[in-house]
């Protein structure tokens, strides 16, 4: 990203390093590692991004009852709001000091009770290893070059990113056309 671009936030980036850039979430369907959805932010954290993905799935009628997402996605109250909504989340908990992510906790709502019990199962993660598949996702966009944009703007970065959701979404489709 541009070091002057008034829309970017210094942000860590896969490499380690700390640069002006913009925060990227896609989300796919289930098995298929097509694209149904897409944002971009100037958050460095995809802490708190989950109620907002899954309320704009929602608004465009797609709206599957479990929802897998990486470890960057667990907040509480994200978990408690799709808990209320009979949503299952599936998310890694965060590892501090050793302590289990998932044992029970006395502040803990009836959502992430739930959550805990859920990805503490053999069947919870399971459920959530079958996540890796949406990473190829990430995997060919760096394949194809996809690791920096030379806009400015976060329109601009959205639009770029809509161009590789439809790119993906025709390879994609036709990759599985061919094992029909």
């Amino acid at each position: 990203m541009s070091l002057t671009d008034p829309e970017a936030r210094v942000i860590k980036i896969p490499d380690g390093g700390f640069r002006p850039a913009y925060n990227m979430q896609i989300v796919t369907a289930a098995g298929s590692q097509i694209i149904v959805a897409l944002n971009v932010t100037a958050s460095g954290s995809d802490g708190g991004l989950l109620r907002p993905m899954v309320e704009k799935l929602h608004l465009h009628g797609v709206k599957p009852k479990r929802y897998l997402a990486d470890g960057g996605f667990t907040n509480k109250a994200d978990i408690e709001w799709a808990h209320a909504r009979d949503l299952e989340v599936y998310c890694p908990g965060k590892v501090n000091k050793g302590v289990d992510p998932y044992a029970p906790r006395s502040p803990d709502g009836p959502g992430l009770r739930r959550w805990r019990e859920r990805m503490a199962s053999a069947a919870g993660q399971a459920i959530y290893d079958r996540r890796r598949l949406h990473e190829c996702v990430n995997a060919h966009a760096r394949r194809q070059g996809f690791i920096r944009l030379l806009v400015r703007g976060i329109d601009k970065a959205r639009t770029i990113l809509r161009w590789h959701a439809l790119t993906n979404t025709l390879l994609t489709a036709n990759r599985l056309a061919a094992t029909v």
